[in-house]
């Protein structure tokens, strides 16, 4: 079995909550050598994000929740204060000998500790520096904060996404999980990977990377977008309703719901014929896809009261036999039940001092020769502080001890 792929790179860590720290995760679980910069005492922010945290030995509080805890493994930690000279010096001088620099810091703060891109260029002329932050390095907006639902709101994503207009809770909607923290550390990584192939294959030289939050939640927005684009309209919210085949959407059965989405006229056909109806399939109303859009609401109603007669495992069962695509809407117990996820592994175990077979979503990567196996908790805060300054930079016990007093480690 080969090394992981990313085996031999290092990469420091300034990256904080949920984005950057995904990326720097993604890199880590792909074998780089993830040092990750915290404050003393604090940590990351994330830390502090409210429970559920891991029970020490002991029951005592802690700072490691599930926030943290599902962005930072395979990382080093080491505790830093960057408003103090000293802690500075220090990350500068690992800044020295990594691949990748990531920070998420406010647009200039980085500038003000001498550790912003043009300073560590000059120390490490071929590192690839990445900043993720809300809304980039340029632009009005550029010194803003923000958090990930500010820009599901501000980049279209909240305009497009909940009930359709006229049913009651109608009106924009934030998508559950932090979608966009999630799809610019995707970003970050490939940025990343392209810099570093770029400075090894085509004989480039280091440089800047600049991922935003807003840029990445408008890109995302794709066909939506475009649609716009192209003829100055906004898609209307469609609720579960589909984007281009139709019906779509989901429907209530005896015990449940089901998530169904016909895709082509054939399977419409089909779909009649499994509900007892394929009179509908020669309907003229019904029988192209682009007539079933003009009648959505009708034919939507139509299959609404269809399903309302039969059992959820008796239409996934004869939908799959028909070739028409469904699926249950299932709660994260029932995700991690089902037999196909578990086939594939998703929830992995790992050794960790507070919990013993502590469960983690595997990285969603599968390769034949260099398999991701390796899962190293994410640490504890400062816990290879000592470790990284004495092996990467060679403190003695005595200078450790005098940065630990002074409050710089």
């Amino acid at each position: 079995m080969s090394a992981l792929p990313l085996s031999g790179i290092k990469i420091l860590d300034l990256t904080r909550v949920l984005a950057g720290p995904l990326s720097a995760q993604m890199l880590g679980d792909l074998g780089a050598n993830v040092i990750k910069i915290e404050r003393p005492g604090t940590g990351d922010d994330a830390r502090a994000f409210g429970p559920p945290y891991l029970i020490d030995p002991e029951g005592k509080h802690n700072n490691n929740n599930s926030f943290y805890l599902c962005a930072n493994r395979n990382k080093k930690s080491v505790t830093v204060n960057i408003a103090k000279p000293e802690g500075q010096e220090i990350v500068r001088e690992l800044a020295k000998s990594v691949d990748v620099m990531m920070e998420n810091y406010k647009v200039g703060d980085l500038k003000r500790y001498g550790l912003d891109y043009e300073t560590i260029k000059q120390l490490n002329p071929g590192i690839i520096y990445c900043s993720v932050t809300g809304f980039g390095q340029t632009g009005p907006y550029a010194p803003r904060a923000g958090y990930d639902a500010i820009f599901q709101a501000m980049g279209g994503l909240m305009s497009v996404t909940g009930h359709l207009d006229g049913e009651p809770g109608a009106g924009p909607m934030k998508v559950g999980p932090s979608i966009v923290d999630y799809m610019t550390g995707m970003n970050s990584s490939i940025g990343i990977l392209a810099a570093l192939y770029h400075r090894k294959v085509n004989g480039g030289a280091g440089q800047h990377i600049d991922v935003c939050l807003l840029d990445t939640v408008i890109a995302s927005l794709s066909h939506y977008a475009q649609i716009h684009l192209v003829d100055g309209r906004t898609p209307p919210r469609r609720g579960t309703w589909g984007n281009g085949g139709m019906p779509a959407g989901v429907f209530r059965c005896v015990d449940g719901e089901l998530m169904l989405v016909v895709g082509n006229d054939a399977q419409f056909a089909r779909a009649c014929a499994v509900l007892g109806k394929p009179e509908l399939a020669t309907n003229p109303k019904f029988v192209k896809n682009n007539d079933r859009v003009v009648h959505g609401k009708e034919i939507m109603a139509i299959f609404a009261g269809l399903f309302l007669r039969n059992k959820i495992a008796y239409l996934l069962e004869e939908l799959e036999k028909a070739g028409v695509p469904s699926g249950p809407v299932n709660d994260f117990a029932q995700v991690f039940a089902d037999p196909h996820v578990r086939a594939r592994q998703m929830e992995v175990k790992i050794d960790h001092p507070f919990e013993r077979s502590l469960s983690l979503i595997r990285n969603a990567l599968t390769f034949s020769d260099t398999p991701l196996t390796e899962y190293r908790y994410p640490p504890r805060l400062g816990e290879h502080t000592r470790e990284i300054l004495a092996d990467e930079l060679g403190y003695e016990d005595a200078r450790i001890a005098t940065l630990k007093q002074t409050g710089v480690i």
